[in-house]
């Protein structure tokens, strides 16, 4: 297992952000993020390897790992740890051939089908969702807390719940079986990112002890 394999295997709190300024990306990670996704959907390569420059030095600083949404080209030329795609983006298989072994590669799954079928995919992890109907993903209905436990079940690697997940829910979706969370909202929309990202990582560390010990 590389390092970057050991990382994800620790990890428990991952964000999802657009390009943002340095100050909040350092909060997060002081708060207690494990993971940060660059996710630009609209912009052009130069705006996305500028933004993924600066994250990177944030992540590094702070030990974290650094995905890049959608384009696996871009993860290798901005020294990123990986890069995570969808059910309609770059195959995970092709994304594998351009990031090569050493980089991991994420995948979102919205059904049990899906879930079963990431084993075979040559993934690193699977995102599961999205748990509750969210703006960042229009159109796709939630899947309930009922994927989240079949993942639990069925997964044999690291998977993170998402989809509307803050605060108030995120006791439920540990009990659902999911020790690891991806965020957007709960920290982008937040006035203290930091206190915020700390209080959920407090949350799964805390859920994660009663569940077990249950």
């Amino acid at each position: 297992m590389n390092d970057r394999r050991r990382r994800l295997e620790e990890a428990r709190l991952y964000l999802v952000c657009d390009e943002r300024p340095d100050a909040f990306v350092e909060a997060a990670l002081r708060g207690g993020v494990d993971i940060v996704q660059l996710r630009i959907k609209d912009g052009d390569d130069e705006l996305v390897l500028a933004a993924a420059r600066r994250f990177r030095k944030a992540c590094d600083a702070a030990g974290a790992l650094l995905i890049v949404n959608d384009r696996p080209d871009l993860a290798l030329a901005a020294s990123a740890d990986g890069v995570h795609v969808g059910q309609d983006d770059v195959a995970a298989a092709r994304a594998r051939e351009v990031v090569g072994e050493q980089l991991l590669v994420g995948l979102s799954t919205h059904t049990p089908a899906q879930v079963d079928a990431a084993a075979d995919a040559g993934v690193d992890y699977i995102g599961v969702g999205p748990v509750h109907a969210t703006p960042t993903k229009p159109g796709r209905p939630a899947v309930g807390y009922e994927l989240v436990s079949y993942a639990s079940r069925r997964c044999t690697m690291p998977f993170f719940a998402i989809g509307g997940i803050d605060a108030s829910n995120v006791a439920a979706v540990r009990a659902a079986g999911a020790s690891r969370v991806a965020v957007v909202r709960a920290l982008t929309g937040a006035t203290e990112p930091e206190r915020v990202a700390r209080s959920l990582r407090e949350a799964l560390t805390d859920q994660q002890v009663r569940v077990g010990a249950a």
